[in-house]
């Protein structure tokens, strides 16, 4: 039977719709957090992948939750654009439907817990009451948009009884989409399969909405988990890109689509995503939050399409097919291109800009990135796209950050205590400050605290190239923890100390986002 959506109209059986989460779910990772430019940037590569819903965020959790998911809602264009609310709150619901509103195809999601564990310590709430809420919520609901989607938190641990009346409520209450949230990433591919076998064959109504399933990775069976729910009929995944998300994270979008894509034998299903742009998304995604991907992370980790045993080697170079079973250009991979000279001008530097996937940079920025790629251009003897990536990165994010490096001069050697000389710009005012410190990296750290204090601890430094060569670009991240909130700071440049100031700044910008951020009950659907 075919089944009539709102904003998808006559769905496709063989289609899965991809509900991205990386900017709501995936943000509530530790260490990660988003500004409004760089989320906006996040949404536009989202789109520009294809993701069929983009969750936006939180609108209840913050003013700033409100404005991203509100600006989302006005600028981006494709994707079904999704705010997430309680079930049982209101406020929550209209604070959603009110940031919602601008979008050309919108949805709400609203949530509530109905496992016993979370009703009683949780919630503190009677079955009957959650069932209620159910109703009254999606009611409430269907008064802003025609696409609602519900969800039972903690729904693998949910009696089966129950989660089969409050799933019939939800639908009668309007509901078009209904999620079963593997929340703690407690079930086994059998019990999702059974989960969604029963709802669909006991609840009246079933056979007209989208189930939905949206899993964590805390036993690593997020991907398979999901695709125990498609081949159970479920036809949208709720996933994040690199499977960011709480503790141990959400479902990877990159794995469950070539999981699909590869095995379509096995799994005769498709999707609406751009595989060749899956790569650029999750570099940009690592870049924001300053959190690189495991070198052996599946599709998109820099080891995926790696042979070093001398045996692979041989059988890839006679026929790729022998090791690799998608071409790492499905994906995005290429091999390292060399890019434009010292001698190139604005005009190429924004064309290959386009190529890479940046789309329309502002003039400012495009004016500070290229300055920055005329300084690489002259210090380095070969310019790769990933310098270029990184570069830009790391400059067009930080468009609208409170704290912004200008300069940094240091001085060390065997015979001398080290000497930092920086220039931050603070809310809009340059202001420098010199310190020492054991090495010029501590020196320089010392002078970012004379210059805005903060009682923030570092918890990581580590250093990596971008490409090979004495000559590569250094890529530095940062982590600082701060009163129980942890934040990932990067910076990149052929100066490692130049880019672990811009790493520690970076993070500091997203430590002041953080402390703003105000997380409600129940955040954790």
């Amino acid at each position: 039977m075919t089944i009539s959506h709102p904003n998808f109209g006559a769905l496709d059986p063989d289609r899965i719709i991809i509900f991205d989460t990386t900017l709501r779910d995936g943000e509530q990772s530790p260490g990660f957090s988003m500004n409004l430019t760089e989320k906006l940037r996040m949404a536009e590569a989202l789109a520009e992948l294809g993701v069929d819903v983009l969750e936006a965020g939180f609108p209840i959790a913050s003013p700033g939750d409100f404005e991203s998911v509100d600006a989302i809602a006005r600028t981006i264009k494709g994707p079904v654009i999704c705010g997430l609310a309680r079930t049982g709150g209101r406020d929550d619901i209209a604070r959603a439907g009110e940031a919602i509103r601008p979008a050309e195809r919108r949805r709400i999601h609203n949530f509530i817990s109905t496992s016993p564990l979370h009703m009683k310590y949780k919630l503190r709430m009677a079955p009957e009451t959650v069932l209620q809420a159910v109703i009254d919520g999606n009611t409430l609901a269907r008064n802003y948009t025609d696409d609602v989607e519900w969800s039972a938190e903690d729904g693998s641990r949910t009696d089966p009884d129950f989660l089969c009346r409050c799933v019939e409520a939800a639908i009668k209450a309007g509901a078009t989409t209904i999620n079963i949230p593997d929340t703690v990433g407690y079930a086994l591919p059998e019990d999702i399969a059974r989960i969604f076998t029963m709802l669909r064959e006991r609840v009246p109504g079933a056979e007209k909405v989208i189930f939905s399933a949206h899993n964590h990775n805390d036993l690593g069976l997020a991907v398979a988990n999901t695709i125990a729910a498609i081949r159970a009929g479920v036809r949208q995944v709720e996933c994040t890109i690199n499977g960011i998300g709480e503790r141990a994270g959400n479902a990877a979008l990159e794995e469950i689509v070539m999981a699909i894509r590869t095995r379509h034998d096995a799994l005769a299903w498709h999707s609406g995503i751009e595989t060749p742009k899956i790569l650029r998304t999750s570099k940009l995604l690592s870049t924001i939050t300053g959190f690189d991907v495991q070198p052996n992370k599946a599709i998109v980790g820099r080891n995926a399409f790696a042979h070093e045993s001398g045996i692979h080697q041989d059988g890839v170079l006679k026929n790729a097919a022998t090791y690799e079973i998608m071409t790492p250009e499905s994906v995005g991979w290429t091999k390292s291109s060399l890019v434009m000279g010292k001698h190139s001008g604005r005009a190429a530097f924004r064309d290959k800009l386009r190529a890479l996937g940046y789309g329309e940079i502002g003039d400012n920025q495009l004016n500070d990135a290229f300055r920055r790629f005329k300084d690489l251009a002259d210090r380095k003897k070969v310019v790769y796209d990933e310098d270029l990536i990184a570069l830009v990165d790391d400059e067009v994010m930080r468009g609208h950050d409170r704290i912004r490096f200008l300069s940094l001069d240091v001085h060390t050697g065997s015979k001398a205590k080290p000497r930092a000389e920086l220039e931050l710009e603070i809310d809009g005012a340059a202001q420098s400050a010199v310190a020492t410190g054991d090495g010029p990296v501590d020196a320089t750290f010392n002078a970012i605290r004379d210059l805005f204090a903060h009682d923030a601890v570092l918890r990581l430094y580590s250093v990596g190239a971008v490409t090979e060569g004495t000559d590569a670009q250094a890529r530095v991240t940062v982590r600082l923890e701060e009163n129980g909130k942890m934040v990932d700071g990067q910076g990149a440049d052929t100066d490692t100390i130049v880019a672990s100031a811009r790493a520690y700044v970076h993070a500091l910008n997203k430590l002041l986002v953080k402390r703003a951020r105000t997380a409600p009950e129940a955040l954790s659907a």
